[in-house]
Order: structure tokens, then sequence, then C-alpha cells
């Protein structure tokens, strides 16, 4: 095995989902195709991520997935989006009404502020250290 290829996050709407990811973090598209019945393959990921590297945005099919939207990790930060320019991420991200829920921390590991995406899924943007 030689890496992680896909997580999946529940979503409510393929097209809200991708307008945050795409619009808001600056994500890239890496595919989305209709599959005939409704659904959706949709695959975004960080611009300049490996490919074959992302998030499956897939949609809530029924109660007990759309309960769990906004709460896949339980209210912990679930995902890290790495950086190479903390200040200027920070800067487009709340310019694009990313909502930060602290203001940005300087730790031994790196630069780093916790954000939560469209639906209150909680990720740190960290700058690692060098």
């Amino acid at each position: 095995m030689s890496h992680i290829a896909l997580v999946t996050l529940v979503v409510h709407d393929y097209d809200e989902a991708l307008a945050f990811y795409r619009d808001a973090l600056g994500f890239e598209v890496a595919e989305d195709t209709d599959r005939g019945d409704g659904t959706r393959w949709v695959v975004v990921r960080p611009r300049g991520a490996a490919p074959g590297t992302g998030l499956l945005l897939a949609r809530a099919k029924d109660g007990t997935q759309s309960r769990a939207v906004g709460a896949q990790t339980g209210g912990r930060v679930g995902f890290f989006l790495h950086t190479e320019d903390f200040a200027a991420d920070h800067a487009r991200m709340t310019a694009a009404g990313v909502r930060f829920l602290e203001e940005p921390r300087h730790e031994t590991y790196g630069s780093v502020a916790v954000f939560e995406d469209l639906y209150g899924n909680r990720w740190d943007l960290l700058q690692p250290a060098a």
C-alpha cells in the first residue's frame, strides 16, 4: 500500500459543497461524473495535490447519513490542510467567507487556525514549522 487515495465527506448537496471547496478553499475539481442514478462521483483536492489524492464528496442518501453531515468526527478537528503561506491563505479564505473559530496561533509545530467547512466539520489550516 502506498497511500490513502480518497476520504469520503458526506454532504447535503453536491453543488453547494463544490462551491465551498472550489471557491472558498481554492480546491480543484479532480472529477465530477454523473453516475446516471441521481448520484455523482465528485472528487476535490487542494491545487497541486498528488493525483489520486482527494476528498470524495458523497451526498447523504438517508436520515442516518444526513445526521452525520457536519459531525463526522464528533466535533474534533478531523481534517488538516497544509499550506506553504499561512498568512496569504488565511487572508484569502477569510475574504471568501470561511469561518475561523480562533485567531491564528504560532506553535512549535507551526502556524495554525481552526476553521469550519460549510457544514461545521472542523479543519486545521496549518503551515508546519520548517
